[in-house]
């Protein structure tokens, strides 16, 4: 079974980077004649959860990344004219923030993405994220904290499951914009 995204590169992960399962070249062409700009990087997306609670505990694993140049520049255009850097996936923000500059400025080059992002964890670079529907303690739940309070996801999760929303890998998306500190 091909389970690789329609827009994704080459493969370089485990597991398919399923954010951008929602997406596909349609949609990012009405996007763009609409302003919106993109830009790519590559990353390993890592798994949430492994279905066993001892290493769960352990994940997020490192995740390698890649940030060309490109990417670089439009994370500063954007950052330099007010607007907003929106990312598609848990391992996209692991790899941005990791690659943080304490002015939010982005380094360009390959790393590791290593810890957890999680809530209190200061942003200093993503303002949203397209994801897919997560559970409470699995770790790519435990980023979306960093973006919002438990009682909105929790409201979130209850719209969600009442609408009869897909939870996970090959489930539906989500946008969650980072909620200011309280």
């Amino acid at each position: 079974m091909d389970v690789w995204t329609k827009i994704a590169a080459e493969p370089i992960a485990f597991e398919p980077p399923s954010a951008g399962f929602a997406l596909d070249w349609r949609m990012l062409e009405s996007w763009r004649a609409r302003g919106v700009g993109f830009t790519t990087l590559s990353h390993a997306a890592g798994l949430s959860s492994t279905g066993d609670a001892e290493l769960d505990r352990r994940l997020p694993f490192d995740e390698f990344y890649r940030i060309p140049r490109a990417c670089a520049s439009a994370v500063e255009a954007a950052k330099s004219r007010s607007g907003r850097v929106i990312v598609i996936g848990t391992s996209v923000v692991r790899a941005l923030e990791s690659a943080a500059t304490g002015d939010g400025s982005v380094r360009l080059g390959v790393g590791l993405a290593s810890g957890r992002i999680a809530r209190g964890a200061k942003l200093r670079v993503v303002d949203a994220i397209l994801t897919g529907v997560h559970q409470p303690g699995e770790s790519h739940f435990e980023l979306l904290r960093a973006f919002a309070g438990d009682s909105l996801l929790d409201r979130m999760r209850a719209e969600a499951a009442e609408r009869g929303y897909r939870a996970h890998e090959f489930g539906d998306s989500v946008l969650i914009e980072r909620q200011a500190a309280a």
